[in-house]
């Protein structure tokens, strides 16, 4: 099929593929389509290091120098990816001092890759994805240097949430990059987010008109199985046990704490199970409050393959989809897309009037509850043992369906930026 649009595209970002959560899988599925649809793309970005916070293999021996590969797949056999890694410092702990570095590492080693590739290509279109958002400086060189189209896609509001969950506590310093960011959105010629409720807050920095571009989910790929039989079994649980399944990076922003001490309350019934799933920064401490209250109700379990992460939903009785109360309307939990595509049951924390709590209340997809609450997790948690959540199920995937299309919302994102 012929497609008027420009055919070069050079996406810049900290966070790509293969990382199986978060930012890195949303830009390598962009990615992966747009390749499908005609379009020659080019990624720079770092080695894959989320969400373990330490370099993967098989990346490790390359990770202190430039790589460059392809990624080449049965759908995109004329437009092989071209895939530039940069060195960047990844901190195993990370605080808001290590993760600037991370960031400026990153930005540093990207824009000499971004200006060496710019002495023989011309790209159409550059997309920027934040965090990090310095990275918007490199779509600002691209368009002053070959007149490129720089768009500016917002995953997070970074500068905010360092500031509300006091990552960054000085004032001047947090003044002087809202002040970068502004100049960066002043000057981008598109500028993108995943929710409304981001998009106000965006507006409120800078007014000006910003383009809605959610999170998606492959609804082939995640989907509700008929037959559970023997699921549990593959994560060494049983089959009798109902299950409370976190799954996603382990973060300060998510406030797990609560779901350890919830968990304490039901120690003595041993049928219920809290299962969490992924890795991150907090993990270990998670791990060790478990230990240091002796509970045996709460199983910890890896990131997950790609081709079991269909399986490991599946098997979930109910999702815990947590958050802090001041990361409202920062970030959108990505994870939630793939609960609503597998027809889950989430148990899900916002505060009232925050576009989460909305989508949420507003479509019957799920239960909300307030955020930093341990007494309205357990009474959700209680609640749901005895009640009839078939409509909710029933809900969630028919919203996946209509609404979290990844092939419908970047064929309306293009029909925007175009």
């Amino acid at each position: 099929m012929r497609n008027s649009f420009p055919k070069k595209i050079l996406l810049i970002g900290g966070n790509y593929f293969p990382e199986p959560t978060g930012i890195g899988k949303y830009n390598g599925e962009m990615i992966d389509m747009l390749a499908q649809m005609g379009y020659s793309c080019t990624v720079v970005t770092s080695y894959p290091y989320y969400p373990h916070w330490q370099i993967q293999e098989p990346y490790t021996k390359h990770a202190s120098w430039y790589s460059k590969e392809f990624k080449i797949t049965t759908r995109n056999l004329a437009h092989p990816v071209e895939i530039h890694r940069c060195p960047q410092y990844v901190p195993h702990n990370p605080s808001g001092s290590k993760r600037m570095l991370l960031d400026l590492s990153f930005l540093f080693f990207a824009f000499c890759k971004v200006a060496k590739l710019l002495l023989t290509n011309r790209y159409n279109y550059v997309i920027t994805v934040a965090p990090c958002f310095q990275v918007g400086f490199l779509g600002m060189f691209c368009r002053l240097v070959k007149g490129s189209k720089f768009i500016y896609h917002i995953q997070d509001l970074q500068i905010d949430a360092a500031s509300e969950l006091k990552m960054i506590k000085s004032k001047k310093l947090l003044s002087t990059l809202f002040a970068m960011e502004k100049f960066i959105l002043k000057k981008a010629d598109v500028v993108s987010s995943i929710s409304k409720g981001m998009i106000d807050k965006i507006q409120a920095k800078y007014a000006r008109n910003i383009v809605y571009f959610p999170n998606w989910v492959d609804t082939n790929s995640f989907y509700p199985l008929t037959k559970n039989d023997g699921l549990k079994e593959k994560f060494n649980l049983k089959e009798t046990d109902i299950v409370f399944l976190y799954s996603g990076a382990i973060g300060e922003k998510q406030g797990l704490e609560n779901l350890i001490y919830a968990a304490e309350s039901f120690r003595k019934i041993s049928h219920i199970k809290f299962v969490i799933c992924g890795a991150g920064p907090y993990k270990k401490k998670l791990e060790c409050l478990t230990e240091e209250l002796q509970l045996e109700n709460i199983v910890f379990l890896d990131t997950q393959p790609f081709e079991k992460l269909n399986l490991l939903l599946n098997m979930a009785d109910y999702h815990l989809v947590l958050q802090k109360a001041n990361a409202a309307d920062l970030v959108m939990p990505s994870k939630l897309t793939s609960i609503l595509s597998v027809g889950g049951i989430a148990i899900v924390s916002a505060t009232p009037n925050s576009t989460l709590y909305e989508l949420i209340s507003g479509n019957e997809i799920g239960i909300v509850i307030p955020p930093d609450s341990k007494s309205s997790l357990i009474r959700a948690i209680t609640t749901s043992l005895i009640s009839n959540y078939d409509h909710i199920k029933n809900n969630a995937r028919r919203y996946a369906e209509e609404y979290l299309s990844s092939e419908r919302i970047l064929q309306s994102y293009l029909q925007c930026i175009k």
